[in-house]
C-alpha cells in the first residue's frame, strides 16, 4: 500500500543506494532490499490495555499497534483458554475425533496422527517433535514483499491473542505470545500467501519467530528471532498439543489490516467532512442543501447526521448573510458531497461494528466449545452431534463440551464490508475531485481571482497543478471495482473458496491513502478560496472550525510569501502531511450525535 507519499523523497534515494549494492553483491536481495522498515513510536508504553477476547476496541488495537501499549489477559480470558485446552485434551483420551489434533487437517484431515490420552510419555514426545517442526516450518512460509509496518504486525499478534483466548491453545503458547508483544519482538512478515479463508501463511511466520526460527525487529533492529527473544529476555516457545492450529488458524491479518483501516478511514472522513466546509466558504455557497428541513425529507440517519455536522461547522459564517451575488444553486459536486460524505460514513460504521464483532470471537477450525452438555441446545442430543460429545474428565477438571469441525473461518459478511466500503469512497471521491475543478468556473464562484488581487499580490501566491487532482483521481477511480470472486479448488478440491481479504483490504487501505492525497488538493482550493473571499471582504466570518483549521494551515503554507521562499516541495504533500499530523477534530468537536451503532453480539453465548 502507499505510504505517505512526502516520505519518499529520501526513501527512494536510499533504496537506489540500497538496490544498486544488492544487484551488484547478492542478486536474490534485490527484491526485499527495497523495502523499508516503519518501527513504531512507543507513545503509549506505559498503558496496559486488557484482553478479554469480548471488548477489545478499534481504539485499543490501535494503541496496542501503533504506540507500543502492552497488553494482558484477563483472568476470564485465561480460565476460557485453559477450559478449552483441557478439553481438547480430555477429548482425544475419550477417543473423539477432533480435526487438526489426533486426525490431520485439510485432505488428510482422515488420517490418525495419535490415539488415546495426549499426555502419555508416547504421545507427549510425538506431539512435542511434531509441533515443534510445524512451528519451525513456518519461516518458510508466505511470499514477499515483506511487511514493512511493525504496527500492522503488532495488530495481527493483538488480535491473535484476544481472539485465541476462545482456542486450545497451550497456557506457554498463550504466553509467549503476549510476552512478546510487550518486549516488542516483532516477527518478519511476508505479505502475501494468504487466501483469506485463515491467514495460515502469515501466522506461521509469527509461529517461526517464536520458537526462534527466521528472523525478527527487537525494538525496530532486525536479527535472527532467536536472538531476539534473547536480548528480550525469552525463551523459545516449547509447543505441545495442537497449538500450531490454535495459532495459526486464524484470519488475524485481514482483521488487523481492516483496524487499521477502520481508524485512519475515521481520520479520513472527519477531514473530508471540515474540508467540505471550508470549500462551501470558499465558494460562497447556497446551502440549503444541507438544512433540516430538506434533510427531513429523505432522512437516511447517516446522510441527516453529516449534513448538520457539516451545518454545525459554518454555522455562523457568513453564508447565512444576504448577499445579492450569492448564486441560487452550486454544482452538483458541491450541493451533493454531504449525499456522498454521509454514506460513506454509513458504509464505514457498518465495518467498523462488522471488525469489532471479528476481532472479539473465534475464527478458529475446530470449534471447542467447554461447559456444553446434550441440554444445552436440541441439537446437541442427536446421534451427529454426540460423536463429538466430551464427557469430562481429569485433564478438562471434569468439564464436558463439544468440539466441532466449522467454517467460521471464512471472513463474510466484513470482506465484503469492506469492499462496500471501498465502493462508497470511490463515490465520494469523485465528488472531491469534480468540485476542485468548479473553483475554476467563474458562473459558479462569480468571481475571479484577478477581480480580487492584483497582479503584484498574485505573484506571491503559489499556484496549483490543473492535473493533479484529476491524475489522483484516475488512480482512485480504478478502486471502486470489486475484486473477482474465486473459487479455484485446492489442496485435493477440499479447499475450494478464497475470500481474497489479503487483495480487499490492503486495496481499501491505499483507496484511503489516495484519498487523503486528494483530498489534499480540495483543502488547498478551499483555504486559496477562503482567503480571496476574506480579501473580498474583510469582515466576512467562515465558521470557527474552518476558521481554526485555515489558520493552522497558514502556519505550514503562508497565504502570500515570495517564491523564493516557498517550500521546495509539492504543496500537496506539505498539506497531506498537515492533515496526517492534525486530526480534524483538533478544529472541531461536539457537534450532532453520530447514529447509533448496532449492539455486536457476544461470542460464545447461546441465544434464548
Amino acid at each position: 500500500m502507499l505510504d505517505r507519499i512526502s516520505a519518499h523523497t529520501p526513501k527512494i534515494f536510499l533504496c537506489a543506494l540500497t538496490m544498486t549494492w544488492a544487484l551488484v553483491a547478492t542478486p536474490t536481495l534485490a527484491f526485499e532490499a527495497t523495502q523499508i522498515y516503519q518501527p513504531i513510536t512507543e507513545t503509549a508504553a506505559g498503558k496496559t490495555i486488557k484482553l478479554t477476547g469480548r471488548d477489545l476496541t478499534i481504539e485499543q488495537v490501535v494503541d496496542i499497534a501503533r504506540n507500543g501499549a502492552k497488553v494482558e489477559l484477563s483472568a476470564e480470558a485465561l480460565q476460557r483458554s485453559a477450559d478449552a485446552y483441557g478439553l481438547l485434551l480430555q477429548g482425544a483420551a475419550e477417543g473423539v475425533t477432533i480435526y487438526w489434533f489426533n486426525r490431520g487437517a485439510g485432505d488428510q484431515r482422515e488420517t490418525v496422527i495419535f490415539s488415546g490420552d495426549p499426555t502419555t510419555p508416547e504421545n507427549t514426545k510425538l506431539l512435542k517433535d511434531q509441533q515443534l517442526a510445524r512451528f519451525k516450518g513456518g519461516v518458510t512460509r508466505g511470499y514477499g514483499p515483506e511487511m514493512d509496518e511493525e504496527a500492522l504486525v503488532r495488530a495481527i499478534m493483538a488480535i491473535r491473542a484476544n481472539t485465541m483466548s476462545y482456542e486450545a491453545a497451550s497456557p506457554q503458547l498463550t504466553r509467549s505470545l503476549v510476552d512478546m508483544l510487550n518486549k516488542r519482538v516483532t516477527p518478519v512478515v511476508q505479505s502475501r500467501g494468504t487466501l483469506g479463508e485463515g491467514d495460515l501463511p502469515t501466522m506461521g511466520n509469527i509461529a517461526a519467530a517464536m520458537v526462534g526460527e527466521g528472523e525478527a525487529h527487537y525494538r525496530g533492529v532486525r536479527m535472527p528471532a532467536a536472538q531476539a527473544l534473547a536480548e528480550a529476555g525469552l525463551k523459545p516457545l516449547e509447543p505441545f498439543a495442537a497449538d500450531q492450529a490454535a495459532l495459526i488458524s486464524t484470519n488475524a491479518y485481514a482483521q488487523a489490516q481492516a483496524v487499521l483501516l477502520v481508524e485512519d478511514a475515521r481520520k479520513l472522513l472527519e477531514w473530508t467532512d471540515l474540508s467540505y466546509a471550508m470549500g462551501l466558504t470558499g465558494m460562497n455557497s447556497s446551502v440549503t442543501p444541507i438544512s433540516v428541513p430538506v434533510q427531513s425529507m429523505r432522512p437516511y440517519e447517516w446522510l441527516t447526521w453529516d449534513a448538520a455536522r457539516i451545518m454545525n461547522m459554518i454555522k455562523g459564517s457568513y453564508l447565512f448573510d444576504e448577499d445579492p451575488a450569492r448564486i441560487i444553486q452550486d454544482p452538483e459536486s458541491m450541493r451533493a458531497s454531504s449525499q456522498r460524505q454521509g454514506s460513506a460514513w454509513q458504509s464505514w460504521a457498518e465495518l467498523r461494528d462488522s471488525v469489532l464483532l471479528s476481532i472479539n470471537s473465534s475464527d478458529h477450525n475446530p470449534a471447542v466449545l467447554p461447559g456444553l452438555t446434550p441440554e444445552s441446545s436440541w441439537e446437541l442430543s442427536t446421534p451427529q452431534f454426540m460423536k463429538y460429545y466430551i464427557k469430562g474428565g481429569p485433564l478438562s477438571n471434569g468439564k464436558s463440551g463439544y468440539i466441532f469441525s466449522n467454517a467460521n473461518w471464512d471472513p463474510y459478511p466484513m470482506a465484503n464490508q469492506v469492499e462496500a466500503f471501498t465502493i462508497a469512497l470511490t463515490n465520494l471521491g469523485v465528488a472531491v475531485a469534480q468540485r476542485i475543478e468548479r473553483f475554476r468556473n467563474p458562473f459558479f464562484t462569480v468571481i475571479k481571482p484577478a477581480d480580487v488581487l492584483n497582479a503584484d499580490e498574485r505573484k506571491d501566491i503559489p499556484t496549483f497543478d490543473g492535473y493533479l487532482a484529476t491524475d489522483l483521481w484516475q488512480e482512485l477511480a480504478g478502486m471502486g471495482t470489486p475484486v473477482t470472486p474465486a473459487g479455484q479448488a485446492i489442496v485435493a478440491t477440499v479447499e475450494d473458496l478464497e475470500a481474497q481479504t489479503r487483495i480487499k483490504t490492503a486495496r481499501a487501505r491505499q483507496a484511503v491513502d489516495l484519498s487523503f492525497h486528494l483530498l489534499a488538493q480540495d483543502l488547498l482550493t478551499a483555504s486559496y478560496w477562503m482567503e480571496l473571499r476574506k480579501a473580498q471582504d474583510p469582515g466576512r466570518k467562515f465558521g470557527e472550525a474552518p476558521t481554526a483549521a485555515l489558520a493552522a494551515l497558514r502556519q505550514l503554507i503562508p497565504w502570500r510569501q515570495p517564491a523564493a521562499e516557498r517550500q521546495k516541495r509539492p504543496l500537496g504533500m506539505v498539506a497531506y502531511d498537515f492533515m496526517q499530523d492534525n486530526p480534524a477534530s483538533k478544529f472541531y468537536q461536539g457537534g450532532p450525535q453520530a447514529p447509533k451503532s448496532a449492539t455486536v453480539p457476544t461470542a460464545g453465548v447461546l441465544p434464548n
